[in-house]
């Protein structure tokens, strides 16, 4: 069921559990990939003054894990993978930083942080092994992960040419790195209950939240699709530049590492 937030997102919790955790207004984890062109600053600031008028507490996440691995593996040399990764990190984070200066009130608690930050925390850890535990013991749970890899950066393969095992396993480690955050949120954190707020619905999704056994989110981990209203996904997002300025909500993302995770 769509709840409309405000005049500029609507949300689309997964389940009717997701729904009452959203409801409680606890928490939300908001997951910025690097080179995500829906991520302008402009789309930072709105979802900060959106997300500060729904929940007691506000995390911005950035991924800044194994992302100039993926870019070598698809087809960066290794100097200037870690070149691009470098920059495209370092915009990120002041575009996060922008937008949550603009939009926020000083009395708001947002926290911007990168995934590499939580390495050492040891709930962190433990769901980390958990996840990789499961790509290697769980066929479902790998088969969604799979798709998801797919999902996302099939486009960049040439035509006719399937995923190689190398490439497979770079998006497995970065996705790995993002997934406890999807599985027990309030734990890494110490929140009550939160929501993994993202603009898409993952591949995923009904792996985590839907079935009865195997790796699952927590009780009181939500998940939500938190989208533009249905004019801007239209009309595209404020402060867009290049080529992928007309990607659509709705539609997977264009870069190699634009699959969020959180």
């Amino acid at each position: 069921m769509t709840i409309t937030a405000d005049a500029s997102f609507e949300v689309l919790p997964f389940t009717r559990t997701c729904r009452h955790i959203w409801e409680d207004g606890d928490h939300v984890l908001i997951g910025v990939s690097p080179g995500n062109s829906y991520f302008s600053a402009e789309r930072i600031a709105a979802l900060a003054q959106w997300a500060t008028t729904r929940f007691a507490q506000v995390d911005f996440v950035y991924a800044d894990l194994h992302v100039d691995r993926m870019f070598a593996a698809f087809g960066y040399t290794p100097e200037h993978a870690e070149k691009r990764a470098t920059k495209e990190i370092k915009a990120v984070r002041r575009r996060i930083l922008k937008g949550v200066e603009e939009a926020a009130p000083e009395q708001a608690e947002i926290r911007v942080r990168a995934l590499s930050e939580f390495q050492d925390n040891p709930v962190y850890r433990l769901l980390h092994r958990r996840v990789l535990h499961f790509l290697d013991t769980d066929d479902e749970f790998r088969k969604g992960c799979e798709q998801m890899a797919l999902h996302f950066v099939g486009s960049k393969l040439p035509e006719g040419e399937s995923i190689t095992d190398g490439q497979l396993q770079v998006c497995f480690d970065y996705m790995a790195a993002e997934l406890p955050f999807f599985v027990d949120t309030p734990s890494i954190l110490g929140v009550p209950s939160s929501v993994a707020a993202y603009h898409v619905r993952m591949p995923l999704t009904e792996v985590l939240y839907g079935r009865g056994g195997g790796l699952r989110a927590t009780r009181n981990q939500a998940y939500a699709v938190v989208r533009p209203d249905s004019r801007e996904r239209t009309e595209g997002p404020a402060g867009s530049e290049g080529p992928e300025s007309t990607e659509s909500a709705e539609s997977p993302e264009r870069n190699v590492v634009e699959y969020r995770a959180a």
